[in-house]
């Protein structure tokens, strides 16, 4: 199996995240974005990563990679298959991570390519976001369960990115739980695998 990413790609990320977690055996084919492999391109003509080749299909999203992966193997249950209820409220997050609060990151990151607002007010548009997830922490360490699950794992690498572009900003929030959630993340063993060169 051949995984075409791109190391800082957050879609790439979160695909190589739940690969590594269901102990897929799968090799990494790193992409420059500017010069994309003919083979790339032959299994999936749009160009992006993340793209999974399975031997027996391709995959060209990320959520499917991460469901596919899961399906194969998931031995802490990040489908949140005990608890169905959650499971639904996960899928219901994981969208609103990948439209609304995505777009709200590029305001935030790119800031001057938008010169309507500034930086401040594009991230203040997003803290309605991060208290929420805030408030979904309290009293647990993940965001459904006290164990990860899919919705972690997906909206981990656009938070990282969030936090990325004020980071002393971001150290003094009032999102300790939020915070603390990242930085766990940040400093596991799983996510370390998954970003090294």
């Amino acid at each position: 199996m051949i995984l075409y990413s791109f190391r800082r790609c957050p879609w790439a990320m979160r695909a190589r995240l739940a690969l590594r977690y269901a102990g897929c055996d799968v090799q990494i084919h790193e992409v420059k974005m500017k010069e994309k492999p003919a083979e790339l391109l032959a299994l999936s003509p749009k160009g992006t990563v993340p793209v999974l080749d399975t031997g027996e299909g391709v995959l060209e999203e990320s959520l499917d990679i991460m469901r596919w992966a899961l399906g194969r193997h998931d031995p802490e249950d990040w489908q949140l298959l005990a608890d169905p209820a959650a499971a639904q409220r996960a899928e219901t997050l994981i969208a609103r991570n990948d439209s609304t609060f995505k777009a709200q990151v590029n305001l935030y990151k790119y800031a001057e390519r938008y010169p309507e607002h500034s930086r401040e007010y594009y991230r203040g548009q997003a803290e309605t976001w991060l208290q929420e997830l805030e408030d979904l922490l309290a009293g647990r360490p993940y965001l459904f369960a006290d164990h990860p699950s899919l919705a972690d794992a997906a909206l981990l690498p656009l938070m990282r990115q969030f936090a990325g572009v004020e980071p002393a900003w971001f150290a003094e929030a009032a999102y300790p739980r939020l915070r603390s959630w990242l930085q766990g993340w940040l400093a596991s063993p799983l996510f370390k695998a998954v970003m090294a060169k």
